[in-house]
């Protein structure tokens, strides 16, 4: 009775109303015929079998590629899931594959105040995205450019003045906000501290090459990340785009060694993280050889569907990425990265949410789309094809609901919403969460800009609100010992071949998680209001338009 009251006093407060369109379905209370049907058996099957050694590590372009989407297909016609895109499940997503290696190993950096040479892999990775056989740079300049963002939103420009012709632009990771919170979004990193931005921003500059300033800290994640996912052949969607004639990160004691063989001090980098920034030569250059190996080739993203009853029209998007990172540098002697948690986790919950919604009492009014994506891993880019040629108007796409890496931990009280505050699908999780009995807030490490790294943001740069959600920290269980055990045995697993399912996952948390996705998704079907961005948030003015079309 109090989570009852509680849920009605919620939806009192955030004015969304508790009733919907349907005279059969009651939005204060969950369906436990459709709950019942998501079970652990046939989830940890799903999981276990996409992330076991046979799939390879899910790479697109492999072995992997085809023996995942075709099971993807099985289980989604197993299902009766009607085929997504027309009279198929697939959609075709062409991509060019870049095997990118130096000519030498060792590169050389020469500086007024001396040289320097550093290691492939252990100092420096590096790759290009031009689609060209050899990259051959005699000599290129290095300037600091401290975070390499343009941002005239937040009166923030690096560039401004600056001719990066010819040139190599070292840039941070992360944003400005970081350091200072008078800063752009303050500790909440934007787009415009991501990579992926980074990199598009030294294309549009002209730059010939930029290397990211590797800091665990500001990126929330290590440099083994960083080599072992940048050191094999990377994917790209065929684009126009100007890009740099390469791209690399290099690691936070390489930069320091850069400054000094240049003759300044490393503490300049700190320049950059206040206002009134101007970039600077590092009177350092360089040399550059690249071998490049390409291939054109389609991958999928795999698409099935329950069509709505009253209004298939208009659609609820759940998605999960299926990629992961195939086989690539061997840790203690295993070499296949069988990506468990992240994310076979979020594509077996695809098939646990359509059974829930398939045995649903009263069935959707509008229609469920279920779509896993290809090539998240590479840079988001089945989800980027996908909303560039959507198969659902996107102003009939009232959400996406994205499940990426769910927690083997267990059943926690509350649940994490990354990017808090930024659309009105918060409200829904609030509702749908106070059934269950939990609790709602965001996410503990906003400065590692989550919100912006998986496939939901894509929808979000559309103007269709996303929602990226996971289990929070509060732990139900009062077994300490136990819990440390498990929390021990599971660190370290990310982009590591360790991600693989074991003694050591508890279950209960993920399906209380997915009961929620689904509860979520299951009000929405059954009303006629489409979600969009809070007031404060950058996508709103897109989300309206979007509305308005």
């Amino acid at each position: 009775m109090k989570n009852y009251l509680y849920f009605l006093f919620i939806c009192s407060l955030i004015n969304v109303s508790c009733k919907t369109n349907s005279s059969n379905f009651d939005a204060s209370k969950l369906d436990s015929t459709a709950l019942a049907s998501i079970t652990e058996a046939s989830y940890k099957k799903y999981v276990s079998d996409l992330s076991s050694d046979e799939f390879a590590g899910r790479k697109p372009f492999t072995k992997g590629d085809t023996l995942t989407v075709d099971y993807i297909e099985k289980q989604f016609k197993d299902l009766g899931l009607l085929p997504g895109n027309g009279t198929s499940y697939f959609q075709e997503v062409p991509m060019v594959e870049i095997s990118s290696q130096p000519t030498i190993k060792k590169i050389t950096f020469e500086g007024t105040k001396g040289n320097l040479a550093i290691n492939h892999l252990d100092d420096y990775v590096i790759s290009s995205r031009k689609i060209q056989d050899h990259i051959n740079i005699d000599s290129t300049s290095l300037v600091f450019a401290g975070f390499g963002i343009v941002a005239p939103e937040f009166g923030w420009n690096d560039y401004e003045g600056l001719d990066v012709k010819g040139k190599t632009v070292v840039v941070l990771v992360s944003d400005p906000g970081l350091y200072d919170s008078t800063l752009f979004n303050a500790d909440t990193m934007t787009y415009y501290g991501r990579w992926i931005y980074k990199f598009e921003e030294a294309g549009r500059q002209g730059a010939t090459g930029i290397l990211l300033v590797h800091d665990t800290p500001a990126a929330s994640y290590g440099w083994d990340v960083v080599r072992s996912g940048w050191s094999g052949p990377q994917l790209n969607t065929l684009s126009e785009e100007p890009v740099p004639d390469f791209e690399g990160w290099i690691s936070n004691t390489t930069a320091k060694k850069l400054f000094e063989i240049g003759g300044l001090d490393p503490s300049l980098m700190d320049s950059a993280k206040k206002k009134g920034f101007k970039a600077f030569p590092m009177h350092v250059k360089t040399a550059i050889s690249l071998k490049n190996k390409y291939r054109y080739a389609n991958s999928n993203n795999v698409i099935a569907k329950i069509e709505g009853t009253s209004r298939p029209e208009e659609t609820i998007i759940y998605t999960a990425h299926w990629d992961h990172l195939g086989v690539g540098e061997a840790v203690n002697g295993d070499s296949i990265y069988n990506g468990a948690i992240d994310n076979a986790a979020g594509v077996a919950a695809l098939f646990e949410i359509a059974k829930a919604f398939k045995a649903a009492k009263v069935k959707p009014e509008r229609s469920i789309i279920f779509i896993a994506l290809t090539a998240e891993e590479e840079g988001l880019l089945g989800s980027t094809y996908y909303t560039a040629n959507p198969i659902y108007p996107l102003n009939k796409t009232v959400a996406n609901l994205n499940m990426d890496a769910f927690s083997p931990l267990g059943a926690t009280k509350d649940v994490s919403i990354v990017g808090f505050g930024q659309t009105e699908i918060d409200d829904y999780v609030i509702r749908s969460a106070s059934k269950f009995g939990r609790t709602v807030h965001g996410e503990k490490n906003p400065t590692s800009g989550g919100f912006y790294r998986s496939d939901h943001f894509n929808f979000v740069k559309k103007g269709v609100p996303g929602l990226f959600m996971g289990s929070g920290s509060e732990l139900l269980s009062t077994d300490t010992i136990a819990i440390e055990k498990r929390r021990k045995a599971l660190a370290g697993r990310y982009h590591a071949p360790s991600d693989q399912v074991d003694e050591h996952w508890d279950f209960q948390g993920i399906l209380e998680d997915i009961k929620l996705f689904f509860d979520i998704g299951y009000t929405m079907s059954h009303e006629k209001t489409y979600p969009n961005f809070k007031a404060k948030s950058e996508f709103r003015e897109l989300g309206e338009k979007r509305l308005s079309k």
